[in-house]
Order: structure tokens, then C-alpha cells, then sequence
């Protein structure tokens, strides 16, 4: 796992910039268990999605998120995984204070004039709704801001504050251009996750999922790739784990079954598949699951 995580008072990065409370990027190599519960917010929260899967409960609302996606989270919103995990992937995100008066979200940081911020505290407002947008031009965002925190060359504050002002006005365009929340997704590959949670326990060719979405395999293997970060069969593999790691909060349901409804040969298939996910055996998962309840 690879990962930067810059906080407001703690890193010197961040001491000329008191607005950013928290800058982050992360690669997860493994599910992480426990990590990330929902809490709400009291500051702005960006996350922008690299590459993986990532299932999360925003604003009491379920949401599957892929690389290029971008989340918004406003003071009063809440945000965490799924079961409180945070799973394979890579993903940025900032947390930024809002203005001390209450009556903006950007404060005096902001290079925008006073119309400009009103317009942009307004699109924020009211399409507050509109939880999860398709935004790739906002990694090279993220990535300068990166660069300019980590660098500090000449001129690094003004810098800084201009990418954010970027992100932000990024954003307020496209909550403009998309007037309804529905993902920029393609409703084959929605109905075909739907196909496969249904049948599990069918043991799932590449071949069969394509032919699902009507396409040959080497193309379906590349949409599949472009948007969740992973390969046809690990995309059904992280499916299947997601829904094991459901069944294992369920005391009742023995390993071996949630192992063979979930699609894997063998209860041996399933431990060293789910460990090389999580980091965790299905007994240690269930046993530390019971621990924390």
C-alpha cells in the first residue's frame, strides 16, 4: 500500500495553507477492513477515483464508484464505505475548511471575485444531490497539487490556491452540464453486474460476460479495464468477495457455504482468494468483525 496523507497541524506541508485540512493519495493493494466508517462532515471533502472499484454509502445513499468519478461531500453530508471498508484501488482526496462566516464554502483563500464564489457556493447548494460525477480532467488536478505541495518552488502558494480554484470551477461546470445523478455508465455494464450478483455460484467465463454485453472479448476486456481498473475476472472476483465479506457479518451462515453460494471451488479456494483481498482469512475477518460488535 502505497499512500501520502498530509493533516492540517501535523504536516509542515500544509502550514501555509489552513484551509486544507487534509490532502491524501492512496493505493490500496488489499480491502482494508475497518477503515473507513461513515462519518459527517464539517468541511468539504473531494475524492477522485485512479483506478479500482470502490463501494460507498454517501449521503445515505449506495454508490459504486470508478476510475475517472469524482465525489463532492458538503458540510452535513456523510461519506464511508460499504461495511465500513475501503477497498482495492487508488483514489485522492482534499478536505477543505469553509469560509469561518458560514455564509461560503470558499473562503478568503479563493483568487474568484465575489460574483464568481456566490455562483459557485449556489451550484454547490442546490445540486448538492448530484453526489458522484464523471471527471478525469480533475487527476492532473490533483496530481499538481501534489507536486506543488510535496516541491514547494517559487510561487507554490499562489499555486496551490489556483488549483483549487480550478477543481472548483471544474466542478460547478459539469454539476451544470449533468442535470441528473444517473452515472456516466453504460447500462449494459449495470445490468450485467446484476446478472452476475444473481448467479454467483456460476462459474463465469469471459466469453459468457461478453456475450452478455453484446460485445467480442477482447473489446468487452478492455471497457471492462477502462472502468473499474480491472481485469474481467478479477472485476467478478472483487464482485464475489464483496458479497462474501456481507455473508461473513452473518454468524449463522457457515464458511464453506457462503465459499460455494459466492462462486469459489472450495472453502480452501475462498480463504486463499479472500486473504490475498483483504488480508484476512474469512475466520479472522468474522472473528475480528464480532470483536468490534
Amino acid at each position: 500500500m502505497i499512500q501520502l496523507i498530509l493533516q492540517q497541524g501535523v504536516s509542515k506541508e500544509l502550514v501555509n495553507f489552513p484551509h486544507i485540512l487534509e490532502f491524501a493519495y492512496r493505493k490500496n493493494s488489499t480491502i482494508q477492513l475497518n477503515s473507513f466508517s461513515t462519518t459527517v462532515t464539517g468541511c468539504i471533502c473531494l475524492y477522485y477515483i485512479l483506478d479500482g472499484k470502490f463501494n460507498w454509502m454517501i449521503d445515505s445513499q449506495s454508490y459504486t464508484l470508478f476510475p475517472g468519478d469524482c465525489t463532492i461531500v458538503l458540510p452535513g453530508q456523510s461519506i464511508g464505505g460499504e461495511s465500513n471498508v475501503l477497498n482495492i484501488g487508488t483514489l485522492y482526496w482534499i478536505k477543505i475548511a469553509v469560509d469561518e462566516g458560514g455564509k461560503l464554502l470558499m473562503g478568503k483563500w479563493s483568487g474568484l471575485n465575489k460574483n464568481e464564489k456566490l455562483s459557485v457556493n449556489q451550484i454547490l447548494i442546490v445540486n448538492k444531490g448530484q453526489l458522484v460525477l464523471k471527471l478525469k480532467e480533475a487527476h492532473i488536478l490533483m496530481q499538481n497539487l501534489q507536486a506543488e505541495l510535496r516541491n514547494e518552488e517559487v510561487g507554490f502558494f499562489t499555486r496551490v490556491n489556483q488549483l483549487l480554484d480550478e477543481l472548483f470551477i471544474l466542478i460547478s461546470r459539469q454539476l451544470i452540464r449533468q442535470h441528473n445523478s444517473r452515472r456516466d455508465f453504460p447500462q449494459a455494464f449495470l445490468k450485467l453486474e446484476q446478472t452476475l450478483r444473481k448467479d454467483l455460484e456460476h462459474q463465469w467465463t469471459v466469453e459468457e460476460m461478453a456475450a452478455l454485453t453484446g460485445m467480442g472479448t477482447t473489446a468487452f476486456t478492455e471497457k471492462v479495464k477502462n472502468y473499474s481498473g480491472f481485469s474481467p475476472l478479477n472485476y467478478l472476483i472483487n464482485i464475489r468477495i464483496t458479497e462474501a465479506l456481507k455473508l461473513l457479518k452473518r454468524g449463522e451462515v457457515n464458511v464453506t457455504d457462503i465459499a460455494l453460494n459466492t462462486g469459489f471451488y472450495s472453502s480452501q479456494h475462498f480463504a486463499t482468494t479472500f486473504k490475498r483481498f483483504t488480508g484476512y482469512t474469512p475466520s479472522e475477518f468474522r472473528k475480528n468483525n464480532r470483536s468490534k460488535s
